[in-house]
């Protein structure tokens, strides 16, 4: 917001027929500081309509019109620029150390803009490591819905960084990317480049600041990689009753909930994002809720019931012929020894299938618990995320948060719980860990046993 976006934007005016019009979109001015109306439109109206201002602007200019846009700007007016393929694109980039002691000294001095030397203000800035980390996470954000937007929307943009503004070659190249007709001579001399001292030099605790920027992780090597695909919200698995929305995660304690949730009265299912919502607004107080299941306990379920029984051909087919796994006729009885090693190899296909990297769909049953649950928050998440090894302490709370008795949770034995009592061990535990990592790690699951 100082030198470096206003020299941008000195040279593109400099440009023929190119017109920016400054933060056009800024919450406290329009354009420039302590201008209030630009194109006949008042800060009120265009905070009435804020898509007025860009129309007309772009009646009253003749050839290309445009404006600087920064993450804490109107957000209504994003959207649609970033959607329009006739809207150019010019992402300005820093390096954020820098970006964020910039902005500290122009805080301190009130001096964002400098075209006459002799009246440049001093300040050093004081490096807070917890307000720059905020920084860098708020511009990384905005950086990458940036991203996101250009690449699904088919188009490109035009990356300059700080250190390229007084590169004439690179202001031409930038005029060519807009359909410019002829070159700048020079760059723009007018603004002249605040605060050149060394990096060190312009803060009070250099010392502090280097042992923090030490710390961070600069390449992410701290993130678990995710290539899982988006699961929609499964609307039509839902069920309710009385004033609870039960949430099915498949391969939890599905029959289990669904009986118990039935103690409430008549069970309403097969729902449409349409019903749901005629259902939450004649139900009202309501709470809806999922329950989380043990990843082993979960997948070694889904294997006996779904891969074993015969219950999901196609998976079991593609497992038989590209996996090599060993599963015997739909209904066979595998040794205990021999139902192990199938599980375990089970697990191994289920890492590579969760990351996509199969030719194989990921059944719901099988998807990783943390996925499932944005997928329901792409309609609404789950006011209350339980556990199977705490249902009854978690479904009482439920009950009296709608102001209703609990219902009996019945027990309905799973043999398949037996035989993974009688498997289980460090090598089985460690495979489903591999498979799930983001459900251990985000979820807090300890070893199955514990």
């Amino acid at each position: 917001m100082r030198t470096g976006s206003n020299f941008l934007e000195a040279n593109l005016n400099a440009m023929p027929g190119v017109a920016c019009h400054g933060e056009a979109f800024n919450p406290h001015f329009i354009g420039k500081l302590n201008q209030d109306e630009a194109f006949g439109v008042t800060l009120a109206a265009r905070e009435a309509d804020p898509l007025l201002l860009l129309r007309k602007m772009r009646d009253h200019s003749d050839g290309i019109a445009g404006f600087r846009y920064f993450h804490d700007h109107d957000p209504r007016v994003l959207p649609v620029v970033l959607a329009d393929p006739l809207c150019a694109k010019i992402i300005l980039t820093r390096n954020p150390i820098e970006s964020y002691v910039s902005w500290k000294i122009a805080q301190a001095t009130g001096q964002w803009k400098l075209t006459d030397a002799k009246r440049l203000k001093t300040a050093k800035a004081h490096f807070d490591a917890a307000e720059f980390s905020a920084h860098l996470t708020q511009l990384q954000a905005f950086q990458l819905r940036l991203l996101h937007g250009l690449q699904t929307s088919g188009q490109t943009a035009f990356y300059i960084d700080y250190e390229d503004i007084n590169d004439t070659d690179v202001l031409n190249g930038l005029a060519r990317y807009l359909g410019v007709k002829g070159e700048l001579a020079a760059p723009d001399g007018k603004l002249k480049k605040q605060n050149p001292e060394e990096l060190s030099e312009k803060v009070e605790n250099p010392e502090e600041m280097a042992a923090a920027l030490s710390r961070l992780d600069r390449f992410n090597l701290a993130r678990t990689p995710n290539f899982e695909p988006r699961r929609a919200p499964a609307i039509p698995s839902f069920l309710a009753a009385g004033g609870a929305l039960y949430m099915p995660v498949r391969g939890g304690p599905e029959e289990q909930v669904a009986q118990w949730l039935a103690g409430f009265g008549r069970v309403t299912e097969d729902f449409t994002q349409k019903t749901l919502r005629q259902w939450m607004r004649k139900n009202t107080p309501h709470r809806s809720f999922t329950v989380l299941r043990h990843p082993v306990a979960r997948a070694h379920a889904g294997f006996c019931s779904h891969i074993l029984s015969g219950a999901l051909p196609h998976i079991r087919e593609g497992l038989i012929k590209s996996y090599k796994l060993n599963l015997p006729a739909p209904g066979t009885t595998l040794s205990v020894g021999d139902h192990r090693v199938a599980f375990i190899e089970f697990l191994r296909f289920l890492k590579l299938n969760v990351a996509g990297q199969t030719g194989l769909r990921i059944d719901p049953r099988f998807a990783s618990q943390t996925a499932v649950l944005q997928g329901f928050a792409q309609f609404q998440g789950p006011d209350l995320v339980l556990r199977e090894d705490s249902l009854p302490m978690g479904l009482g709370f439920l009950a009296a948060e709608i102001g209703a008795p609990c219902p009996a949770l019945p027990g309905i034995a799973d043999p398949s719980m037996d035989l993974l009592a009688q498997i289980y061990d460090d090598e089985v535990e460690a495979a489903a860990r591999d498979a799930y990592t983001r459900d251990y790690l985000g979820y807090g699951f300890g070893n199955w046993r514990d």
